[in-house]
């Protein structure tokens, strides 16, 4: 079975989401509906075949690798380089308390992401540097079948815009909701965005949700 595609999903929902907190590496669990949206996306991929699993070590990221890896009766591997962006004194603060203390630096943020390194924290580049290492890793150590990374926001989206050829620039051109799901082909040499963010099988997840008022 020779590897054709490379599932990225974003892990389930926390507490610190909705809050609008920066998390980066403070290691928050899934809430109640994150644990929806995991088992939503274990669902949409219980028919598909997969080599690997592979797991930022967050437990926001583990946990919902191991609802995905379940039904396969896989063990899911961590890799430590595929940890979320350190948003260094940011982390556990929320965006308002940032515009705040740090308005310019917050604005250029949004604006011109790839220029920016976190108070004491990481930039995108340094994300890069350490995520591509993770996924060439993990593409060599996954000769065959699928391969499924459960990770984060930053780190997906730095690694969609290297599997693009596109700048870090394009940081904020991606939309990647909770428990989303996106596809490449990496069976050629260029790799081939098939999904990007797919979020159609979370719709049961938030119907429970609504249901039991969570």
């Amino acid at each position: 079975m020779i590897m054709r595609l490379l599932f990225l999903v974003r892990h389930g929902q926390t507490n610190w989401n909705i809050e609008g907190r920066f998390q980066g590496r403070r290691d928050i669990p899934l809430n109640s509906r994150g644990v929806l949206q995991a088992e939503a996306a274990a669902g949409a991929l219980r028919r598909l075949r997969f080599g690997s699993i592979w797991s930022s070590p967050l437990s926001r990221a583990l946990q919902t690798a191991q609802r995905i890896a379940a039904p396969h009766e896989l063990d899911v591997s961590i890799q430590t380089d595929l940890t979320e962006i350190s948003h260094g004194e940011w982390e556990g603060l929320q965006n308002t308390v940032v515009a705040d203390r740090w308005p310019e630096l917050l604005d250029e943020w949004h604006a011109s992401p790839e220029t920016v390194t976190m108070p004491a924290g990481e930039s995108l580049n340094d994300v890069s540097v350490r995520s591509v290492r993770a996924l060439r890793h993990i593409r060599t150590a996954s000769s065959e079948g699928n391969i499924l990374v459960v990770a984060h926001d930053a780190v997906l989206k730095v690694l969609i815009c290297h599997l693009l050829d596109a700048p870090l620039s394009s940081f904020w051109r991606f939309r990647l909701e909770n428990g989303s799901i996106t596809v490449f082909d990496v069976q050629k040499d260029i790799p081939c965005l098939c999904v990007c963010g797919d979020t159609c099988h979370l719709g049961c997840a938030f119907d429970r949700t609504i249901q039991e008022g969570l």
